[in-house]
C-alpha cells in the first residue's frame, strides 16, 4: 500500500520552490500526496527561521502534525531545522531533522527510517558548502506560474539577519541547468516563471565569467513557450543602468520589481549594515522608471530597529511617502539570537514597533490605490489563473505584468466553455474593488 505524505510550507519563495521539489521527489518514489490533515503516514514541515514568529510557527506546525497522527513520521526540514537542530533532537514529536542544504536527502532518509534506522539528524556545516544542492521540478501542478530557484546563500550579513547562518554562502546553479528546468516547466503548461534566490543579485558570483544574472535572464527569455519572467527580491545597491537597460530590452520581463529597502533612514541603514543610502535607493527607482513605463516597485520596511528614534522613523516615513511604492511590506524588528543587532542597545518596545507599522500600512493603502488607478480604463494583458467568489459573484482572477490582481466576471458571454485558466487575454479594467483588485 502506498504511504501517504502531507507537506506544509513556511517562509519565502525559495522555500516554496523547495517544497514543490520535495513533493515531486516523494511522488516519484511512490508516495501519495495528501492534504495536511489527519491520516497521513509522513508529515514534512519546511520550516523558516527569519523571525521569532517564524520559529514559533515552525514548532507549532511540527506539534500539530504529531497531533494529527501519533504514529506518523514527522520531518522537520529547512532553516529552523538547520539552526535549531540540537534543540529539536530533544523534542520527542520529531523523527527526522533535515537541514537547509539536505532537502534532496528526504526520500533516502525516509527509506532509512522505515527500514528501522530510527530518529536521525541530517545537517551540515553549511558555511563551508560551496556547491548548490541539486533540487529540481518538472511541473507546477495547478499553477500557471512557477517559482524557479537559481541561487542559494547570502554573503551580506545584515546586522539583523540570521539567514546567512541558516543558508550559508552564495551558491548558484549553472545557466544550462536553469534553462533545462524552464523547458520542462513549459512542457507542463507553465507560462510564467519567477526566478528566485536567497540573494538573487549575487547570482553567478561563484561561477565562471559570463554567468551572471543578466545572462541568466537572457537565456531564460529565449526559451520558447515562456511568456513572462518575474524576478525575486533584488538588492538596490547591485542594480546599475546596464542591468536595467538589459531587462528593458526583453519583452518577457515583467516590470514588477521588489527592492528591499528595510529603512528610509540613512543612520538606520548604516546600523543595519545595508550597502546603500536612501539617495542611492532613490536613484535605482528612478532608473527603473526611466526604462519601464509605470513599473510596479515594491519594498520591505522593518519598524523599530534598535536605536530607531522618532526622528529616524519620520525620516523613513517621509522617504517611503516620496518613493510611491506599489506595495510596502512592513515587519516589526525581530531580535534574532546570533546576530549583531541582537546585542545593540536601545531595543524598541513592541508597542512602538506596532504603532510605527500602522502608520506605514496606512500610507501603503493610499499608495496601492494610487498605483492601481493608473490602469483603470487602460487595456492590459492578464494571465488568468482560477475562479474566485467576491461579493456573492463568481470571477476569473488573473494578474497583469505589473502583478495587479484583475477580476473578470465568470458569466461574461465571451468566456469559452473551457474557461480561462492559463490563458492570456487583453482586457480593460474599469474600477478598483474587492481587496485592491482591478475589475473589468
Amino acid at each position: 500500500m502506498l504511504r501517504k505524505a502531507a507537506l506544509h510550507n513556511l517562509g519565502c519563495k525559495v522555500n516554496s520552490y523547495e517544497l514543490e521539489a520535495m513533493q515531486q521527489a516523494l511522488e516519484n518514489a511512490g508516495y501519495r500526496i495528501v492534504p495536511f490533515e489527519p491520516g497521513a503516514d509522513v508529515y514534512v514541515i519546511n520550516t523558516c527561521t527569519v523571525t521569532n514568529i517564524a520559529d514559533r510557527k515552525s514548532r507549532q506546525m511540527l506539534h500539530k502534525a504529531r497531533g494529527m497522527n501519533p504514529d506518523a513520521v514527522v520531518v522537520a526540514v529547512g532553516c529552523y531545522a538547520q539552526m535549531r537542530g540540537k534543540e529539536l533532537e530533544k523534542d520527542p514529536v520529531i523523527d527526522l531533522i533535515i537541514g537547509s542544504d539536505r532537502k534532496g536527502d528526504l526520500v533516502q532518509e525516509l527509506e532509512r527510517y522505515f527500514a528501522g534506522g530510527g530518529r536521525r539528524t541530517d545537517t551540515s556545516e553549511i558555511r563551508k558548502d560551496r556547491e548548490i544542492e541539486k533540487l529540481e521540478t518538472d511541473r507546477a501542478e495547478g499553477h500557471t506560474r512557477a517559482f524557479l530557484k537559481v541561487q542559494d546563500g547570502c554573503n551580506q550579513f545584515c546586522s539583523y539577519c540570521i539567514i546567512p547562518y541558516a543558508r550559508g554562502r552564495v551558491r548558484s546553479r549553472k545557466i544550462a541547468d536553469v534553462v533545462q528546468e524552464t523547458e520542462r516547466l513549459v512542457a507542463s503548461g507553465v507560462q510564467e516563471v519567477v526566478l528566485t534566490g536567497i540573494h538573487l543579485c549575487s547570482y553567478g558570483k561563484d561561477l565562471g565569467e559570463g554567468e551572471d544574472l543578466s545572462a541568466l535572464i537572457r537565456a531564460v527569455h529565449q526559451v520558447e513557450g515562456i511568456c513572462r519572467i518575474r524576478l525575486g527580491s533584488l538588492e538596490p545597491g547591485s542594480i546599475d543602468e546596464a542591468f536595467v537597460k538589459n531587462m528593458a530590452e526583453l519583452p518577457k520581463v515583467c516590470p514588477h520589481f521588489h527592492l528591499s529597502l528595510q529603512s528610509g533612514c540613512s543612520r538606520t541603514l548604516q546600523r543595519m549594515n545595508r550597502k546603500y543610502t536612501p539617495e542611492e535607493f532613490a536613484q535605482t527607482c528612478a532608473l527603473l522608471r526611466r526604462y519601464f513605463r509605470h513599473p510596479a516597485i515594491c519594498t520591505d520596511i522593518i519598524t523599530g530597529f534598535p536605536g530607531e528614534t522618532e526622528e529616524d522613523f519620520e525620516e523613513c516615513r517621509s522617504f517611503v511617502e516620496k518613493m510611491h511604492f506599489f506595495e510596502t511590506h512592513i515587519f516589526p524588528y525581530s531580535r534574532r539570537e546570533g546576530t549583531r543587532a541582537a546585542a545593540f542597545p536601545d531595543q524598541i518596545p513592541e508597542a512602538v514597533k506596532k504603532e510605527r507599522g500602522a502608520v506605514l500600512r496606512d500610507l501603503d493603502r493610499k499608495r496601492r490605490e494610487e498605483f492601481l488607478k493608473y490602469y483603470c480604463g487602460m487595456p492590459m494583458e492578464v494571465l488568468f489563473e482560477e475562479t474566485v467568489t467576491e461579493g456573492g459573484r463568481s470571477w476569473w482572477l488573473g494578474h497583469g505584468k505589473e502583478y495587479q490582481k484583475v477580476l473578470l466576471p465568470a458569466d461574461d458571454p465571451g468566456i469559452p466553455a473551457e474557461g480561462l485558466s492559463n490563458r492570456i487575454l487583453s482586457v480593460k479594467p474599469e474600477k478598483i474593488s474587492f481587496h485592491d483588485c482591478l475589475t473589468v
